[in-house]
């Protein structure tokens, strides 16, 4: 976010805020087309060793976690956008709302970072994934389009694929080390994961969660 409000401000001649705007709701849109579709692929892959049924409670409720933040995403963006031209008590009452909603949705991001919307619940794997195809499907168009921000070819490309290639390479680790430590594998159906007995502090634990304990 830094690197692109700098890249915005000092290489293209000026912030655009209404931009930022924009950016945001494509991201949203992106985000609520690209998680059920991965995970539609995933399901896809898994009904060899399992079934959806087992899935069901976890990708609701994942369901209803990302609906819930594109829904507070898009409130925020037309709180703003009410803002701008409006009377003096009108735009008051609007800027208020609207730093609280950002301020919410900032930390609702946050809190979601981890889990990529619950879908940790359904597989390990899921987040570091989801985390991968999304910030390619961001910046893809842009390589393809051409539009590099104004910095040339050599340093637009490093700095589009700069989240996508960090991003991968985190998740990658991720994922290795999942595989490594607890037998997570991404094409294992959750269901029949191994169940270990290690709780990490934040209380979920690793492995099976939908194997009963003892």
């Amino acid at each position: 976010m830094v690197a692109a409000i700098g890249v915005y401000s000092f290489v293209e001649g000026g912030f655009s805020f209404d931009g930022m705007l924009e950016k945001v709701l494509t991201a949203s849109l992106v985000l609520l087309l690209i998680t059920p579709l991965t995970i539609g692929v995933m399901l896809y892959v898994w009904r060899r060793t399992g079934t959806v049924r087992q899935l069901r409670t976890p990708l609701v409720n994942s369901l209803k976690l990302l609906l819930l933040f594109i829904g507070s995403v898009v409130v925020m963006v037309l709180t703003w956008m009410l803002a701008n031209g409006a009377s003096p008590l009108r735009m008051l009452l609007c800027l208020m709302a609207a730093l609280w909603l950002t301020w919410f949705v900032g930390a609702g991001g946050l809190c979601v970072s981890d889990n990529f919307f619950g879908t940790a619940g359904v597989h390990r794997c899921l987040p570091p994934l989801l985390a991968t195809v999304t910030t390619w499907l961001m910046a893809v168009p842009d390589l393809l389009s051409g539009d590099l921000h104004g910095l040339g070819l050599a340093l637009g490309v490093v700095f589009i694929l700069g989240a996508p290639v960090t991003v991968t390479g985190i998740a990658l680790l991720e994922m290795n080390r999942l595989r490594r430590r607890y037998g997570i594998r991404l094409g294992t159906h959750p269901a029949i994961l191994p169940l270990h007995g290690h709780v990490p502090p934040d209380g979920n634990p690793i492995g099976n969660p939908y194997t009963p304990g003892p």
